[in-house]
C-alpha cells in the first residue's frame, strides 16, 4: 500500500507522524503542536545543543538503508554528540525534506525507528518541520541535553601524559559498509560478486543501528571520573585524535 504525502499536506503530515507523543522529562515543558517548545532547566546544569544533517547520496544510501534503521540512526548519531561532552540527551527537534518519491508509509518507517530511539534513550521528541524536496532527502536533527556545570567535557583538556582510551572496537562500522556496498554492486549486475552476510550480522549491525555509548557515561558517573578532553568517533579514530591535540 502506498499513500501520497500530498493527501495530508505538511500539517497533515507532522500531525500524523508525531501523534501519540508523550513528554518523559521534566525539563520537557511543552513539545510538538505549538509555535515552539517549551524547555525549563535546573540551576547547575549547563545546555548543550548539536545538531546533524544527513544528505540521502552523501550520509546515506536508501538502496541498502531501510528506513527504519535510519530514523534510529539518524537519532543515535546525535545522542552521541551529547554524551561526547559528558552530558546526557533529552529533546530533539527533527527536520525532514521529502521528495515525491516517498510515501506517508515510508515516513512512518523513518519515524518508527527515530521514536524507538527516542524510547531506548529517554529523549523527547518535541518539535520539527517538514517541506518538500526536489532532490531526494534530508534530515535535519538538533538534539538538547544537559550536564552539571563542572561536569561537562571539551576537546580542549588533554594534557601531556594522559591515557588515550577508546571505547568499543573500531573498524566494524567501515566494514559493515563494504558489505552492503558489495551487495549493491550486485544488484547493479555484477554476477562475479557474491554477497555472502553469513556471520557478518555484528558488522551491519554496527552500520546499519548503531549505539551511543550512554553506557559509558555512566560508568564514569558512578566511578566520579571526569575525563580531561572527549568526543565520538565518527571520522576515524586519527582525525578525532588531531582534533584533540589541536584543540588542547
Amino acid at each position: 500500500m502506498r499513500t501520497e504525502i500530498a493527501t495530508l499536506g505538511e500539517f497533515g503530515l507532522i500531525k500524523h507522524l508525531t501523534k501519540g507523543i508523550e513528554l518523559k522529562n521534566e525539563s520537557s515543558q511543552y513539545g510538538v503542536g505549538d509555535d515552539a517548545a517549551v524547555l525549563s532547566y535546573p540551576a547547575g546544569k549547563q545546555v548543550l545543543v548539536s545538531t546533524d544533517l544527513l544528505m540521502e547520496g552523501i550520509h546515506f544510501d536508501l538502496t541498502y538503508v531501510p528506513l527504519k534503521h535510519l530514523g534510529y540512526k539518524a537519532a543515535v548519531v546525535n545522542f552521541s554528540d551529547i554524551y561526547a561532552m559528558n552530558g546526557t540527551p533529552k529533546q530533539i527537534t527533527v527536520s525532514l525534506a521529502i521528495s515525491k518519491r516517498f510515501s506517508i508509509e515510508d515516513m512512518d518507517d523513518f519515524y518508527d525507528g527515530l521514536r524507538f530511539a527516542c524510547e531506548q534513550y529517554g529523549v523527547d521528541i518535541v518539535g520539527g518541520d517538514t517541506t518538500s524536496s526536489l532532490t531526494g532527502l534530508a534530515i535535519s536533527i538538533t538534539c538538547i541535553g544537559e550536564a552539571d556545570k563542572d561536569k561537562v567535557v571539551y576537546r580542549n583538556g588533554a594534557k601531556d601524559t594522559d591515557l588515550i582510551c577508546v571505547s568499543g572496537d573500531l573498524g566494524a562500522a567501515y566494514m559493515g559498509l563494504q558489505l552492503l556496498e558489495r551487495e549493491k554492486a550486485v544488484l547493479k549486475g555484477d554476477k562475479d560478486i557474491q554477497p555472502d552476510f553469513t556471520g557478518k550480522e555484528y558488522l551491519l549491525e554496527r552500520q546499519l543501528k548503531p549505539e551511543a555509548r550512554k553506557d559509558i557515561i555512566e560508568k564514569l558517573a558512578a566511578e566520579n571520573i571526569v575525563p580531561t578532553s572527549m568526543m565520538d568517533i565518527s571520522d576515524g579514530l586519527s582525525s578525532e585524535l588531531m582534533h584533540i591535540c589541536t584543540q588542547s
